[in-house]
């Protein structure tokens, strides 16, 4: 079947149900599930529909503010916290961007635990009040409602003054060709400048995001030092990213 018609009858069908999986789909169309997968990629790059585990949904479902996206996979992204937080040790220096992965790190944080976390992430400054032990530096800018973070040319410029430990990365899109990027381009470059003054790199990202590019790059995958997803390290859907060189939790 040419793949016009089987991008035709995805699309029609996400118009009559939430969500439609790759085995529905390559059952009806008769074809294999990685060819399904490769048009769900593409279909979503583009911006047609929304990828999740499994399958496909309406783009319109996909949560865009941040206070929704708080909530959506927050399985998922509480599953990559429990991952994160057993890289973090005491008297460590983070960075740690927008996005709610990075609440989910945040809410997750031993109470006893000595710290300084350099943020721009505008919703963990009240998850960390009761942590006595950490100094939470927050960095300025002006504020970018979609992603509830801080980001300008004076957040970069106060990035540069740092030298993290960790640097625990929000990701829109992660593509082994690709590499990571991000959805808003402000956001993009405070991630860069974080990146450069870090010793060591962890790039975010539930399933949804994995294979995905969006319009702002941040860096390749050879930048990186972990990958951390909410998928059984050995799952098919990371055999991509086993070649590069990077550590896959």
């Amino acid at each position: 079947m040419l793949k016009e018609k089987r991008f035709d009858f995805i699309l029609k069908n996400l118009e009559q149900s939430d969500l439609l999986t790759y085995e529905y789909i390559a059952g009806e169309l008769g074809v294999s599930e990685d060819t399904i997968r490769r048009d769900i990629d593409y279909l979503h790059r583009i911006g047609l529909l929304s990828k999740v585990r499994g399958g496909a949904m309406q783009r319109s479902k996909n949560p865009l503010n941040f206070q929704d996206r708080d909530q959506y996979l927050k399985k998922e992204k509480d599953l990559i916290a429990l991952k994160a937080i057993r890289l973090i040790r005491d008297n460590m220096t983070l960075f740690m961007d927008g996005g709610t992965t990075i609440t989910a790190i945040a809410s997750m944080l031993p109470s006893n635990i000595n710290l300084r976390i350099i943020t721009t992430n505008m919703m963990i400054v009240s998850l960390l009040q009761r942590h006595k032990n950490i100094e939470l530096i927050v960095l300025g800018g002006y504020y970018h409602p979609q992603t509830a973070s801080t980001v300008g040319n004076s957040t970069c410029e106060q990035t540069k003054g740092f030298i993290a430990d960790l640097y625990f990365m929000g990701t829109c899109g992660v593509h082994a060709e690709y590499g990571i990027s991000a959805i808003v381009n402000e956001d993009a470059e405070v991630k860069k400048t974080m990146l450069k003054t870090s010793k060591a790199v962890i790039a975010l990202a539930n399933h949804a995001r994995l294979r995905t590019a969006s319009a702002f790059k941040v860096c390749d995958m050879a930048e990186i030092n972990v990958l951390i997803t909410d998928l059984p390290s050995d799952d098919e859907a990371l055999n991509d990213f086993r070649s590069l060189n990077i550590e896959i939790i």
